[in-house]
C-alpha cells in the first residue's frame, strides 16, 4: 500500500554553529535515527504553524520562522511493509525562548545541540542528512502495482510556478470549467505524484499546462487552503486540505503557450501577461501573490 503525508521541519542553529536535532523514539517508525525537529502537518494547519508547534512539543523551545529553506520529498518502506511518501517543507528558524528538554511520550526521545563534526557521525534520517549537506541513505522505492491509499481526509501537496520570461512577463493558466475556481487565472502547476519530487512535478505540470520549459531559481513561499466540506469525486464530501509550494521559475526561451494535458483537464488555456495586465485579471490567491511580487521586481 502507498500513503502520503506532509511534514514541516526547522533548521535551528546556535551562536557556535551547532544545529538542533532530535532522536526518534521507539514510537517512531525509525527509532534511533536523528532528525530535524518537526513533524506532520495537521489537517487544515499552515506549515508555518506546524514547525512552530512541533518545535515546542519536541524541544521545549519557542521559535520564529525566518525563511523557507528548501522543499523535498522521499519514499520509505515502513516497518509493516507499506510505502509512505512524505513531502517535507524545511524552514530556517531561530529560537526565541523556552528551555531545551526532551519530548514526553512522543515520537522523539531527546533533543540536543549537535556540532557539524558530530552530526556527520550520527545515524540521520536521509532528508536531514541531505539538508545538512551530509551523505544520505537511499530510500526504498514502491512497486508499481501498489495502490495509493485515499482516505476521506485528504492533504494534497502541490508545486506551482511563478514563471517569468526575459521580458518580465508572467505565465498564467486559466482554470477550466468544472474545477474549483473555474475561470480564474492560476499559477501553472499541480499535485505531486507518489514518489515524485516537487521539482520534477513542477516541470511536468509546466509542460502539460503551458508547453514551456523553465528552470527553478528560488522559492517564493508556501500557501494553503482548507475546505472541510469540499466535494470529491462523484460529489462525495471530503475533508480537503491543499498545501502549495510556490517556486520562482525562469523561462529563458518562451513560446506561445499551448495546453497539452489530456482533454477534461483542469487548464482551459495559458497565456503570457505583463504584470500590469495580470493585475486586472480574476486571479487565485497564489497567482495574486506572485503577480504582486513580480510587479515589485520589475519596478526596481
Amino acid at each position: 500500500m502507498k500513503s502520503r503525508r506532509v511534514g514541516a521541519y526547522g533548521i535551528c542553529r546556535d551562536d557556535s554553529g551547532r544545529v538542533l536535532l532530535a532522536r526518534n523514539s521507539h514510537l517512531s517508525s525509525f527509532p534511533g535515527r536523528w532528525t530535524l525537529p518537526g513533524g506532520g502537518v495537521e489537517q487544515g494547519e499552515h506549515p508555518d504553524d506546524t514547525v512552530v508547534r512541533e518545535f515546542g512539543e519536541e524541544t521545549g523551545l519557542s521559535v520564529r520562522v525566518d525563511a523557507l529553506h528548501t522543499v523535498t520529498a522521499d519514499v520509505f518502506r515502513l516497518p509493516g511493509g507499506d510505502f509512505e511518501h512524505t513531502d517535507r517543507i524545511v524552514y530556517d528558524v531561530s529560537a526565541t525562548g523556552g528551555v531545551l528538554r526532551a519530548e514526553a511520550s512522543g515520537t522523539t526521545e531527546s533533543a540536543e545541540w549537535v556540532s557539524p563534526a558530530r552530526a556527520a557521525e550520527l545515524p540521520l534520517m536521509p532528508f536531514t542528512a541531505a539538508v545538512l549537506g551530509l551523505a544520505a541513505a537511499e530510500s526504498d522505492k514502491p512497486g508499481a502495482d501498489e495502490g495509493l491509499v485515499r482516505p476521506d481526509r485528504v492533504q494534497r501537496f502541490g508545486a506551482y510556478a511563478a514563471a517569468t520570461d526575459p521580458a518580465g512577463r508572467i505565465l498564467l493558466a486559466r482554470i477550466a470549467a468544472g474545477y474549483p475556481g473555474a475561470g480564474r487565472w492560476h499559477l501553472p502547476g499541480g499535485g505531486t505524484d507518489h514518489g515524485e519530487t516537487p521539482e520534477i512535478a513542477l516541470a511536468r505540470e509546466l509542460t502539460e499546462e503551458t508547453s514551456q520549459h523553465g528552470r527553478v531559481t528560488g522559492l517564493l513561499g508556501v500557501s494553503h487552503r482548507y475546505d472541510p466540506a469540499a466535494l470529491g469525486p462523484e460529489g462525495v464530501p471530503i475533508d480537503w486540505h491543499v498545501i502549495r509550494v510556490l517556486f520562482r521559475v525562469q523561462v529563458d526561451a518562451p513560446t506561445e503557450p499551448v495546453v497539452t494535458e489530456e482533454a477534461g483537464g483542469s487548464t482551459a488555456e495559458a497565456r503570457w501577461f505583463t504584470p500590469a495586465e495580470a493585475g486586472h485579471l480574476a486571479l487565485t490567491e497564489p497567482a495574486a501573490t506572485a503577480v504582486a511580487r513580480i510587479g515589485k521586481e520589475t519596478a526596481r
